[in-house]
């Protein structure tokens, strides 16, 4: 273990230091795989202390599993359903573009869909699932926004499936947000299972992408489903659940010990279910964090340090969760750059693909 830990820490100081000169750092090694934990989680620790508040008292804790749960949602069923064309769109510069539908929970949920021309393998294209991050589900569009990341993805010889989740421009169903409830996750689920069923997928070579909150909808995918070969994630809300309730506010108003705000589903998880530090069991039960072990496959984050919407703090202490589970992670960092990583877009993008050709392609 120590050694692997070595190895790993190395590739967080080359990439520190090579993300700050645009450069590409050297492939890794093969990913450690440990056995899954045969204890329960324990408790994960605060990026800082929690502020000094107390909280009502709260009643005894539903008996029935909350949603959000991993155990709840791996116990679910993600069937998907056979993805229909509805129109096909203006073509890239080496594949297909659709506008199509599937199913997720009897809703009908629009996605965007490249295919490469050329001959198909013996197995199908290797496919990346795209989990866009939060976008006004009013003002979003499936045509906009991404395209550049979307078109390298797409011209590497890559199926890339773009779901819009439920609520969002024509898709079906109430836009409820990510993290109170796991309606995007489930629809993102049923996108896997809709994809694998495709004739020019290979159901076998399936890698995730995601980008801020489609990274948060990325890290708890890969510990509900075996079916994602790797990865990668862009400026990432990965932070537990307790770091997501203390140490994350966005706004020029906002503090990070700031207290939760009324109504929001910080005030009411904790309103029903206690705090972090009266209840761990019930904040471990629903942080991907607490189920690291399990990850289904190989993971790369990236993140500018000037990010102002997410913490680049979530996606270091994210690598060093993940060292600690003896899974296989890099990490790059990009100096003074945004949370859409916009100086140093090329480089990232060229990591990337480079990563999902070594463990999805």
């Amino acid at each position: 273990m120590d050694k692997t830990k070595a190895c790993f820490s190395t590739i967080l100081l080359l990439s520190l230091l090579l993300s700050a000169c645009g450069m590409t750092s050297p492939a890794s090694s093969t990913p450690t795989v440990a056995p899954p934990p045969t204890a329960s989680p324990s408790p994960l620790p605060f990026l800082t202390e929690p502020p000094t508040q107390t909280f009502t008292p709260l009643p005894t804790a539903t008996p029935t599993p909350h949603p959000l749960e991993i155990s709840a949602m791996r116990a679910r069923q993600y069937p998907g359903s056979d993805i229909l064309i509805e129109r096909e769109l203006d073509p890239g510069v080496n594949y297909r573009r659709y506008y199509v539908s599937y199913l997720s929970e009897g809703l009908k949920i629009y996605a965007l869909m490249t295919i490469p021309n050329g001959e198909k393998p013996a197995t199908g294209w290797p496919v990346v699932i795209f989990n866009h991050g939060y976008i006004p589900p009013d003002v979003y569009r499936t045509t906009e926004r991404y395209i550049a990341y979307v078109d390298l993805i797409a011209r590497s010889g890559y199926i890339v499936f773009r779901s819009d989740y439920r609520g969002h421009d024509q898709s079906e169903g109430q836009a409820r947000g990510a993290y109170s409830n796991p309606d995007y996750t489930i629809d993102v689920l049923n996108a896997v299972a809709s994809v694998k069923r495709h004739p020019d997928a290979d159901p076998n070579r399936i890698g995730l992408w995601g980008h801020s909150m489609g990274g948060y909808i990325t890290l708890r995918a890969m510990v509900i489903s075996p079916d994602i070969k790797a990865g990668v994630i862009w400026a990432g809300v990965v932070a537990s659940y307790p770091d997501l309730l203390y140490n994350w506010r966005r706004g020029p108003a906002a503090s990070p010990d700031s207290a939760p705000r009324p109504g929001s589903w910080r005030t009411t998880f904790v309103e029903q279910y206690g705090s972090p530090e009266e209840n761990p069991e019930f904040w471990n039960s629903i942080s991907a964090n607490s189920y690291l072990s399990e990850i289904s496959g190989p993971l790369q984050l990236h993140h500018g340090t000037a990010d102002t919407d997410v913490p680049v703090a979530f996606s270091e202490t994210l690598f060093y969760q993940i060292l600690a589970a003896e899974q296989y992670v890099e990490l790059y960092t990009y100096e003074g750059d945004n949370h859409n990583i916009s100086n140093s877009f090329s480089t990232a993008m060229q990591r990337t693909i480079e990563f999902f050709d070594r463990y999805v392609k």
